[in-house]
């Protein structure tokens, strides 16, 4: 009995030893993630001691004092629903006043499509959860299909599409040589693409480069779309922002509606109504009727189900309460303007300190550019020089978000941008 005991008792401490072994070697194969391009500057600028020191790479609106902003909309919208609504959850689809009211602003406040009920749409996470639903659609009743990203692009872009296994090409976007649009590279793009690839663009204020197609531009690209069969898909996350003016901010959407496009809309308010930590957005699909519509809407809840179940509620019900009502969506209305205009002024006196620096390099670009970001043709190594020696934080590629520059900060950072460049 007690030989039996001992081998017993052994045969024990030997399965806890693999055991252990073996569950300690269940994460050994894990490698540290690459930092984020983006988040990862900012991890940078709060890390770095100097008192001197400017973010320009945080894709968040700043006052002219560098501080983050909520609007007076939004803080009035909260007085109002405090304590009015309980904490239940939403449907699937979120909340139908915030989509209703969403749809507007993109599709026009008397668009046929909302009256005939052919819009597919469904409260989102923000404008990366809309993308990311749409990426696993795509996948889903698309499995073999493609989608052409702009180079370059919001880098998130390709992580979202990479990680629904959806098969990823390029199309040229943005010319370095005129920091401009490539429109001709750009055509011959969608000419050349497999007949029903799917196209991601970007409706407004591009980013990362801010460069738009004028109005001619978008009607070609339209008919040139809708000629080879590809879906376009719009991810707009700066309706107001780029322009101030909302209705002209939509107006590629309206192009594209106009010519009969079936199409696919991500929505964002992280950066026109400052909602970033709320997570508000809305995903939308046109479809070819309203039974159509019931189909892809119901397809779209099912993929949120097991991903995040319903969206959270509190930024829905600011939204619905802002547009909902006159005097707030005027309110706001006001605001996004004010906001655009103060960016618009910070290109212009950055591009103004440039020049009588006396730059020999033309910085026209800044201002011919729109909405938050100018892609300033800054080369990575300038980028280093600039946060080495002067600790101004951006991305690598030279993206400079101009919500981040300020009266207070221009000059010097001018200043830095000239003595990095002025022997090139």
């Amino acid at each position: 009995m007690a030989m039996r005991s001992l081998i017993s008792e052994r045969v024990s401490c030997r399965s806890s030893v693999l055991g252990a072994r073996w569950m300690s070697s269940w994460w050994r194969n894990v490698e540290p993630a690459p930092k984020d391009p983006i988040l990862g500057v900012t991890e940078a600028f709060l890390a770095d001691p100097s008192p001197d020191k400017v973010n320009v790479g945080v894709g968040a609106y700043r006052d002219d004092n560098g501080k983050p902003v909520v609007l007076e909309c939004v803080r009035e919208a909260e007085r109002r629903i405090a304590g009015t609504a309980n904490m239940e959850y939403l449907p699937m689809g979120g909340s139908v006043k915030m989509v209703e009211e969403t749809l507007k602003l993109a599709y026009g406040d008397n668009s046929e499509f909302i009256k005939d009920k052919r819009i597919a749409a469904v409260q989102s996470l923000s404008g990366t959860g809309a993308c990311r639903l749409f990426a696993d659609f795509q996948k889903r009743f698309h499995p073999d299909s493609q989608i052409y990203i702009p180079v370059p692009t919001w880098s998130n872009h390709h992580n979202i599409w990479r990680d629904a296994h959806v098969t990823q090409r390029t199309f040229h976007y943005y010319h370095p040589g005129t920091k401009g649009l490539d429109f001709a590279a750009l055509m011959d793009d969608i000419k050349n693409a497999p007949n029903g690839s799917f196209f991601l663009l970007h409706a407004c204020a591009h980013n990362p480069t801010g460069v738009d197609p004028s109005e001619e531009q978008w009607k070609e690209i339209s008919y040139q779309i809708k000629a080879k069969g590809h879906f376009p898909f719009f991810d707009m996350a700066y309706q107001g922002f780029a322009s101030g003016d909302p209705e002209r901010d939509a107006k590629a959407i309206r192009i594209f509606l106009k010519d009969g496009h079936l199409l696919g809309l991500a929505q964002s308010y992280a950066k026109n109504m400052g909602l970033y930590g709320q997570r508000v957005g809305c995903l939308s699909v046109l479809c070819e009727d309203e039974k159509q519509a019931v189909a892809v809407k119901s397809q779209l809840q099912q993929l949120a189900r097991p991903m995040y179940s319903n969206p959270p509620v509190h930024g829905a019900l600011i939204v619905s309460t802002i547009l909902g009502d006159a005097e707030l969506k005027k309110l706001w209305l006001k605001e996004v303007q004010g906001m655009a205009d103060r960016i618009i002024g910070m290109r212009t006196a950055l591009r103004e300190n440039l020049e009588e620096l006396g730059s020999p390099l033309s910085w026209k670009h800044i201002t011919n550019q729109i909405g938050m970001f100018c892609y300033s043709g800054l080369t990575p190594e300038q980028v280093d020089r600039l946060t080495n020696e002067y600790h101004i934080y951006m991305t690598r590629n030279g993206r400079i978000s101009m919500a981040g520059v300020t009266t207070g900060n221009v000059g010097f950072l001018a200043n830095a941008v000239h003595e990095v460049t002025k022997s090139t």
